[in-house]
């Protein structure tokens, strides 16, 4: 299936095609100038390499029409919205991320969430979210700021007790078993949520294993006021305002929703996963 992403990508290389063609180079005579391999300049037109800005800066200039360079990076930015590499994200470390995190979590009043695999960072533990960065510093090779990070997603939470805000979460119960960390540590988390269902700001589901299901539960998905959603993948975030996406993800966040337990249901699974914890 072809992205909303990857469309802007092929709509940003058809330009660059443009320009080119206009000041009359071959593909060949364009690589040539910019003195970069041929197999560059065609990823770039074909929609299948994403450009820098100065990549655009050297095209526009090369192509003999300056003044296109601000459409360009315009054009960039614009797919880059929607489109946030982790690579990124996180030259600088994590910190940064969980401060912009926090400041779209004051900007809304409701919060729909779906988590598969992972325990939602508003709901953390120290600990738990101290294995969790180091493993993803680790994993993208990104700089380890893990205690500056871990105090700004514990400053993140403090939204969870601001009257007037509401957090609907849902956990995929397998999310109460991945050890991403050793075992204490994930039983202390599990006593975490268990205290989380009793907030007021905040309802807390689990979708049970084996629950009839209508969708699968795929990748986790936070839905912010109905404005915007925010879908996390291995190696971007994807920010989508349009329409039809948000109410997309809210049909899948309702259906999850209809097969989840609340209340001593998930109290039960949460038990059952921390006993298993304590067996190891």
């Amino acid at each position: 299936m072809t992205t909303d992403f990857q469309r802007a990508r092929e709509a940003l290389g058809a330009r660059l095609r443009e320009l080119r063609t206009e000041a009359g180079f071959s593909g060949r005579e364009m690589a040539r100038r910019l003195e970069w391999p041929p197999s560059k300049v065609s990823k770039l037109e074909t929609g299948k390499q994403t450009p820098t800005l100065q990549d655009l800066e050297t095209w526009a200039h090369s192509a003999q029409q300056p003044q296109a360079a601000s459409e360009l990076k315009g054009r960039l930015r614009g797919l880059e919205t929607s489109y946030r590499s982790w690579r990124r994200q996180l030259t600088t470390g994590h910190r940064g991320r969980q401060d912009e995190a926090l400041a779209q979590q004051r900007a809304t009043k409701t919060i729909r969430a779906y988590e598969s695999s992972v325990i939602p960072g508003l709901f953390q533990t120290p600990d738990y979210a101290r294995h969790l960065l180091i493993h993803n510093a680790d994993l993208r090779n990104t700089p380890r700021d893990t205690e500056a990070a871990v105090r700004a997603r514990m400053k993140r939470q403090q939204v969870l007790y601001e009257p007037g805000r509401k957090f609907h979460a849902l956990l995929w119960e397998g999310a109460l078993r991945v050890l991403t960390c050793p075992p204490d540590v994930m039983a202390g988390q599990l006593d975490r949520l268990t205290g989380i269902i009793g907030l007021s700001t905040v309802t807390l589901g689990i979708v049970p294993l084996g629950a009839p299901m209508t969708v699968t539960p795929r990748h986790g998905f936070w839905i912010y006021d109905e404005r915007l959603v925010i879908v996390e993948t291995i190696n971007a975030e994807m920010w989508l305002d349009d329409t039809d996406d948000i109410a997309l993800y809210g049909r899948v966040w309702d259906r999850l929703d209809r097969a989840a337990v609340y209340g001593r249901g998930a109290h039960r699974l949460i038990a059952v996963a921390r006993a298993a914890l304590e067996a190891m």
